[in-house]
């Protein structure tokens, strides 16, 4: 279990007040980290920001102080097609799920890279979420998403070979369909749903745990030489 142990280690999580992101802010305090919660929404003993301002993000960081683990998990979608959804949606999707990930990032790994007791860079681990829809074109119209997601997994690439001489890994999970909030007119809908598990092979969808023992995987020990790597928990969707 030492492979999976994040004692003495500060972790950030962002969109952390529910789903995905709660799931793995508390499974990172479990592990025996010391998480801060970051969500647009103001719940109890989480620092209320919007991940895409980033003089607030700095003024979060600061708070914070000394980084070891970044969880980009803040993310919305925007379900329009090519044709109705506006620009000023479409910018939302992208300034949310791209530029405040790259954001976060950035001011992450200035932490990270910040010589340690050994005179070497702190090292530290950057997890994004991405998403099936970064790597297929979907089952349902949803452009401005799709896109977003597939920036973040070659964005994953690019900070990987970045920020390696630093010691930072940079890594993502791709989830499938998750029930989370973002998901319910997905799940409150048979037909739709049907055709979901249509194209899932194990016939099962993961849970937000699933998605949160992924993400410490890649955050953790376990997963020292790991690094530029999108791992999907998608049930068998990608293998299509």
């Amino acid at each position: 279990m030492e492979l999976f142990d994040l004692k003495g280690k500060t972790a950030v999580v962002t969109g952390a007040a529910k789903g995905i992101g709660k799931a793995t802010a508390d499974l990172f305090e479990k592990a025996g980290a010391t998480v801060a919660r970051i969500d647009i929404d103001a719940i109890p003993g989480a620092i209320s920001a919007d991940v895409a301002d980033e003089q607030a993000m700095e003024k979060a960081f600061k708070r914070i102080g000394g980084v070891d683990i970044l969880v980009n998990n803040a993310g919305i979608v925007v379900r329009k097609n090519s044709f109705d959804i506006t620009l000023e949606e479409w910018q939302r999707v992208i300034d949310v799920n791209l530029t405040g990930l790259f954001l976060c990032s950035r001011i992450a790994a200035r932490s990270m890279k910040e010589p340690g007791k050994d005179g070497l860079p702190r090292g530290g681990a950057i997890v994004n979420l991405a998403s099936i829809m970064g790597f297929s074109g979907g089952l349902f119209p949803n452009p401005a998403y799709q896109a977003s997601k597939g920036a973040v997994v070659n964005l994953t690439r690019a900070l990987a070979l970045e920020l390696a001489e630093h010691r930072i890994r940079v890594n993502a999970v791709a989830p499938t369909f998750v029930r989370t909030n973002l998901t319910t007119p997905i799940f409150s809908n048979p037909p739709v749903l049907e055709k979901v598990m249509q194209h899932t092979p194990l016939g099962v969808l993961p849970e937000v745990d699933d998605i949160a023992a992924a993400i410490l995987f890649l955050a953790g020990p376990a997963a020292r030489c790991i690094t530029g790597v999108t791992l999907p928990v998608d049930s068998g969707y990608l293998a299509r």
